[in-house]
C-alpha cells in the first residue's frame, strides 16, 4: 500500500479541520481564478489576433508581387508573370493561390459629396470568398454578365458617407491626362472593420484598369499570393523571392501594413503578464495552506516520526494533500473558463467597440493543447514551490509535536 497516498487521502476527504478550512477554501479559489483568467486571456488574445490577422489577409492576401521600384503611389507599374515563374511559385508547398490585380485612384462624385478612393481590380480567376465573409449587403461581382466592368463594391463606410446603397449608380473621375470618368453601379457592400481599408479600397473589375492605364492583356498591377500556413510566411515570402525576376519583389503582409502586427505582437505581452501574476497569486496560496496543514497536523507529524516513519514519508503526504488541493482549483478553474469560451464563441456576447478594436465583439479561439500546457505548467510549477516549505517538517521534533496543542 502507499501509506503517504492513503494518509493524504484521508487528510484531505475525511480528516476534521479546524482553523485551515478557510484559507484551503481561499487556496482552491485562489488557483481556480488564476486558470482561468489564463485560460480566459489566451483565448481572448488568440481569437483577438486571429481575427484581425484573416481580416488584413483576406483584403491583401499573404505576399504581394511587385514590381521593384521607387513607385509610392497607389497605381502600381505593370508586370507580367510569365507561366513557368507561376508554375513554379504554385509548386511551393506553402503556396495555395496567386491571382492578378491592379490598382488605380480615382474621385467619388455624387449626392453633392466629393470623395477620394482607390479601386482595387480584380478578375473572373481571383477568389472573391474572402470578400465575400466582409460582405454586409448585396452580392460580390458577376463576371458571367455582360455589365461586369460597370459593377462596384464600396465599404458600409463609404455608403454611409456618401448616402449610396446596392442599385445605386455613381461617377468616378480617373485622374490622367485626359481626365477619365467611368460609370460604376453598387453590387454590393462590405465592411472590413479597418476604417483605413473602408475610407480607402472599393473593388472593381481589373479590365477597367486595362483600358484607363492602357496596358495589354496579360500586364497587371500585382499578384496576390496566398499560403496554408501562415507561420510559414517569412520563409513562404524568401521562396517566392528567389524565383522572380530581378526587376520584381516578393512583400508579404507584415511588411505591407507593419504597424497592426507590431501593435499585435506587443499584446502577447499581457498573456505573459497574467500567467505570471496569476501564478505567483496561486503559488503565494498554495504555500499558505501548507504551511498551515502542516501546524495542524504537527501533533500527527509528532507521532509519525515517534514510530519511526521518515522525514520524505511524511513530506509526500502532505505534497500529496496539496496535489488534491491543485486538482480542485484546476478543475473548477477550467470549467470557470473554457464556460466563457464556449459561450462566448456561440453567442458573441461580449461586443467592442468595432471603430477601435477593428472587430464587433470579443473573439475567442482556443486550442487543446493551450489548455493542458498551461495545467500542467501550473501543477509543475505549484509542486515545485511547495517543496521548499515541506522541508519544515524536518525541524519538527517528536516530543515536542506530540504534546502540541
Amino acid at each position: 500500500m502507499n501509506f503517504p497516498y492513503f494518509l493524504a487521502n484521508r487528510i484531505a476527504f475525511s480528516g476534521k479541520r479546524t482553523f485551515s478550512k478557510l484559507i484551503v477554501r481561499v487556496t482552491i479559489g485562489a488557483i481556480a481564478l488564476a486558470i482561468a483568467a489564463i485560460i480566459i486571456s489566451i483565448a481572448v488574445l488568440r481569437g483577438f489576433k486571429g481575427e484581425i490577422i484573416s481580416k488584413q489577409r483576406s483584403f491583401f492576401a499573404d505576399v504581394l508581387v511587385l514590381r521593384y521600384d521607387l513607385n509610392k503611389s497607389y497605381e502600381n507599374s505593370p508586370i507580367t508573370l510569365t507561366p513557368e515563374v507561376r508554375k513554379s511559385i504554385l509548386a511551393i508547398p506553402q503556396v495555395n493561390s496567386i491571382s492578378s490585380f491592379a490598382t488605380k485612384a480615382g474621385i467619388i462624385n455624387v449626392n453633392n459629396e466629393v470623395e477620394g478612393v482607390v479601386l482595387k481590380g480584380i478578375d473572373s480567376l481571383y477568389n472573391q470568398q474572402p470578400f465575400q465573409r466582409m460582405l454586409v449587403e448585396g452580392s460580390m461581382i458577376d463576371f458571367k454578365s455582360d455589365n461586369a466592368d460597370n459593377q462596384i463594391l464600396v465599404s458600409k463606410y463609404l455608403a454611409d458617407r456618401l448616402l449610396l446603397k446596392v442599385g445605386d449608380d455613381f461617377i468616378m473621375y480617373f485622374v490622367q491626362d485626359p481626365i477619365r470618368k467611368r460609370k460604376f453601379v453598387i453590387k454590393g457592400i462590405f465592411n472590413t472593420g479597418s476604417e483605413e481599408l473602408d475610407k480607402v479600397y472599393v473593388i472593381g473589375s481589373l479590365n477597367v484598369i486595362r483600358k484607363l492605364s492602357n496596358l495589354d492583356d496579360h500586364e497587371v498591377g500585382g499578384y496576390e499570393i496566398r499560403i496554408k500556413d501562415f507561420s510559414q510566411l517569412e520563409q513562404t515570402t524568401n521562396k517566392v523571392e528567389d524565383l522572380l525576376p530581378i526587376d520584381m519583389q516578393a512583400i508579404n503582409i507584415k511588411d505591407q501594413v507593419p504597424d497592426i502586427f507590431q501593435w499585435l505582437e506587443l499584446l502577447d505581452m499581457n498573456t505573459k503578464i497574467i500567467f505570471i501574476l496569476m501564478t505567483v497569486v496561486a503559488i503565494i496560496n498554495m504555500i499558505s495552506a501548507l504551511l498551515i496543514t502542516i501546524l495542524e497536523r504537527t501533533s500527527m507529524i509528532g507521532i509519525l516520526k515517534a514510530l519511526g516513519y521518515h522525514n520524505a514519508g511524511i513530506r509526500r503526504v502532505f505534497m500529496y494533500s496539496a496535489l488534491y488541493l491543485i486538482g480542485l482549483g484546476l478543475l473548477i478553474g477550467n470549467l470557470i473558463g473554457l464556460g466563457f469560451y464556449f459561450f462566448q464563441d456561440f453567442t458573441h456576447f461580449f461586443k467592442l467597440d468595432e471603430k477601435t478594436y477593428y472587430i464587433s465583439y470579443v473573439a475567442v479561439q482556443l486550442q487543446w493543447s493551450d489548455v493542458i500546457l498551461v495545467n500542467l505548467a501550473v501543477v509543475f510549477i505549484g509542486m515545485i514551490s511547495l517543496f521548499i516549505p515541506s522541508m519544515l517538517i524536518t525541524k519538527i521534533s517528536p516530543i515536542k509535536a506530540i504534546s502540541f496543542k
